[in-house]
């Protein structure tokens, strides 16, 4: 029997330092950076960048 972890949250890309804990975060200088960083993360990991209502992307791994 193969045993895997599924939907783990990988990490976080914000503009807004000691908003986030318990994951890696990544911090962008503005709007634009951060949409790249969660793209580029989300292929790198393997993982779906999901933009949250506070502006917030994390990267999951589903």
């Amino acid at each position: 029997m193969e045993v895997a972890i599924k939907k783990l949250i990988l990490a976080a890309v914000t503009t807004e330092k000691g908003k986030i804990r318990g994951v890696p975060v990544f911090y962008a200088k503005d709007e634009d950076e951060k949409e790249i960083m969660a793209l580029t993360l989300s292929r790198v990991l393997e993982a779906v960048a999901h933009e949250l209502a506070n502006g917030i992307y994390i990267l999951v791994k589903h």
